[in-house]
């Protein structure tokens, strides 16, 4: 375990009081809430304040609108997923109770209720987790330390301030005829560091005295006839508002239109949602005065600034139909995702997993304003995200758009499959229930057959027969041309043959869907089809003929990163194998994923395994380590083939996204990829891996 923190891209200013007393708390108690208002910078200090200490790991709520979703999100951080039948908090804490690590949960403010409970339920499960969050806030949780988060004191304030006016502009100094004006103007900014940098900015074209003179003018404005002082929170709100108000027409009407993004957002992401919007150069001009941020993955916000332009945007009239227009967007291009999965998986997921957030808001807004048409579809197309990322969020998701008054025979299918993947056969059965009838109704005779064939299954999963199902969905597939109905009566079989024993049945069936989903390109079914067969070799006691099957289907679930079919398949190549290394990382990854042995593998794993000694040393092992001893890659510090493909881009200075992007990994993965190089390595930071590159040792 290493963490996540990220990289710190800017200097890093002042705060030693706070640093010592944020690690003096942590050390003495297990929640601290670092507090102050927004853009105080309690996010930096937060990550500085752990950097040096054991596994910390960055949990990122700022873009996180449904308190539902703050478990998804710690797992995410963690690297961990949502795909087990378990909830995500109960699964959060059966992987947190034997760890050490630390939690920093940033911007919990809007989540407060969630990110308490959770804290909460994790401190009493786990003792070695510690959490610090950042908040506006408290959490208001037994135990909790509160240290508030003051803004940069005078010369801390002014150090800053000149930092960034020198990075803005190249060449900014601090002189004797200018720093009675730079301290004014940190005075007035109250030593709030977004603030400050915002107004750093402007030293392109405004000098130190016109700066101060500008703002002297607006704060004015606000305080006459009160001696007060103005409280930070409008002190940051009046410099937000004094840099919007600089801007152009086309940069104000830009940046309150982009509040529609919750996340991450692309250059063609704008265009696509604001057509006619001048976007290019104000968007360039927006990164260049700090208004938003910019990194691989394209365009971000700072929480603070988001809240601002939604507010204008929302003051305009506008929201609802840029709403309108987010949504339309994203339900096209999860509909493309939809029909791209089937044959192109890897770099589809690639490409939603960065706007998995935008993609929520989009949804969440369509709930919320009663467009369920929109969002039926924005919901049911996310198919192979929900299974291959998140079934149990996508069953929420799906039982949210079920209850309403709009609903099609796809989005109960969708929902009858992820009770299926979570092992919830009575719910399967109800939901597909209702799918055959729909179907039959419209006249659907696809997706008829597939619910009938996942109806099947559950029907076996629940101890009942599903044979007379099965029979009517192959009936109707039989006289379609249609993949996805012929591939699905064969995982029936397959499915329903593991269940009941009949592994000849398994062997044909799953044999059957190999030659159809290779002959397609469907690389999710035939790394199912290829698990089936294998089960059913291994199932059959020739555990060395399993081994090629089960070992290609292992390549293509770490290429999707499906984690459920890795930890399967890892435990099935263990028992092949006869490996007692493996089979112990076979239990550490099913504790990750919250599962046991797949029914159907547990009497071949017992026989196959009876005697084995040494499978602690197994569990030492993570994810990727098992992954690649399955697969029979190398362990003896050399690098892997991805790992050497990671490696070179890392000398070319790409940050994790933009590499993620080049291989089509997700950020995650690029993550643990870069872990396993510096640990396989002996290295400490990417300036060393480069030059080991440099150097022609990679070979």
């Amino acid at each position: 375990m290493h963490g996540n923190l990220p990289a710190e891209s800017s200097s890093f200013v002042g705060r030693r009081r706070e640093l010592a007393e944020c690690r003096r708390r942590l050390a003495e108690a297990r929640l601290v809430s670092l507090v102050g208002p927004g853009g105080v910078g309690k996010t930096r200090l937060a990550v500085r304040a752990v950097a040096a200490l054991p596994p910390a790991y960055l949990v990122e709520l700022a873009d996180v609108r449904d308190p539902a979703l703050v478990p998804s999100a710690v797992l995410a951080a963690l690297d961990l997923r949502d795909q087990s039948a378990a909830e995500p908090g109960a699964l959060l804490r059966a992987y947190a109770r034997d760890k050490n690590l630390i939690l920093v949960l940033d911007n919990c403010e809007h989540l407060l209720a969630a990110a308490a409970r959770l804290a909460g339920d994790l401190l009493r499960a786990a003792p070695g987790v510690r959490v610090l969050a950042t908040s506006r806030e408290p959490l208001s949780v037994p135990g909790e330390q509160v240290l508030p988060v003051p803004p940069l004191a005078g010369d801390d304030a002014v150090r800053l301030f000149v930092e960034r006016a020198g990075a803005a502009t190249g060449g900014f100094e601090l002189t004797s005829a200018n720093k009675d004006a730079v301290a004014e103007v940190c005075r007035r900014l109250d030593g709030l560091p977004l603030a400050l940098e915002l107004a750093a900015v402007r030293t392109r074209v405004l000098s130190p005295e016109q700066l101060r003179d500008r703002l002297s003018d607006r704060f004015g404005l606000l305080t006459v006839g009160n001696r007060a002082a103005l409280p930070r929170h409008q002190t940051l709100r009046t410099a937000i508002e004094w840099s919007y108000d600089l801007l152009t027409p086309d940069e104000r009407s830009l940046l309150a239109r982009l509040a529609v993004f919750a996340g991450r957002f692309t250059l063609e992401d704008v265009e696509a949602v604001l057509p006619g919007t001048p976007a290019l150069e104000p968007l360039s001009s927006l990164v260049d005065k700090s208004l938003l941020g910019r990194d691989g993955a394209g365009f971000r916000w700072h929480e603070t600034m988001r809240e601002y332009a939604w507010l204008r945007l929302r003051e305009s009239g506008e929201a609802e139909a840029v709403e309108v227009r987010c949504a339309d967007y994203y339900l096209s291009r999860c509909q493309e995702f939809s029909a791209a999965g089937r044959h192109r998986l890897a770099p589809a997921l690639a490409w939603l997993s960065p706007q998995i957030d935008n993609i929520r808001a989009a949804l969440r807004a369509c709930l919320d304003r009663g467009d369920f048409v929109r969002a039926t579809g924005i919901a049911t197309a996310l198919i192979w995200y929900w299974i291959t990322r998140a079934t149990g969020e996508g069953a929420r998701w799906l039982d949210e758009v079920l209850a309403a008054p709009v609903a099609h025979p796809w989005t109960y299918f969708a929902r009858g499959f992820l009770a299926v993947l979570r092992n919830d056969p009575a719910t399967a059965g109800r939901v597909l229930e209702r799918g055959v009838g729909a179907a039959r109704a419209a006249g659907l005779p696809d997706v008829l057959s597939q619910c009938l064939s996942m109806s099947s299954i559950a029907a076996t999963m629940r101890g009942e027969s599903g044979e007379e199902l099965l029979a009517e969905a192959r009936a109707i597939a039989a006289g379609l041309d249609d993949l996805g109905a012929t591939l699905m009566t064969h995982q029936a079989a397959a499915l329903n043959g593991l269940a009941t024993g009949d592994l000849e049945t398994v062997a044909i069936a799953a044999a059957a869907g190999v030659r159809l989903s290779r002959a397609a390109g469907d690389s999710y079914s035939l790394g199912m089809m290829l698990m089936n067969l294998g089960y059913a070799i291994l199932g059959s006691g020739r555990a060395a003929e399993a081994i090629e099957p089960l070992t290609e289907g292992l390549r293509i679930a770490r290429e999707i990163d499906d984690r459920v079919a890795q930890c399967y398949l890892v435990g099935a190549l263990a028992a092949a194998k006869r490996d007692p290394v493996l089979l112990g990382a076979a239990e550490r990854l099913r504790a990750e994923i919250g599962s046991g042995v797949h029914p159907s593998m547990a009497p071949a794993l017992a026989e196959a395994t009876a005697g084995l000694r040494g499978k602690k040393q197994g569990q030492n092992l993570d994810r990727e380590a098992a992954v690649r001893r399955a697969l029979g890659e190398q362990e003896d510090g050399a690098l892997s083939r991805r790992e050497r493909e990671v490696a070179r881009l890392m000398t070319e200075g790409l940050t994790n996204r933009e590499i993620g992007a080049r291989l089509v990994l997700s950020e995650r993965t690029v993550e643990s990829h870069v872990r396993n190089i510096l640990i396989k390595l002996g290295f400490t930071s990417r300036t060393q891996v480069a030059a080991w590159m440099a150097a022609g040792r990679e070979g």
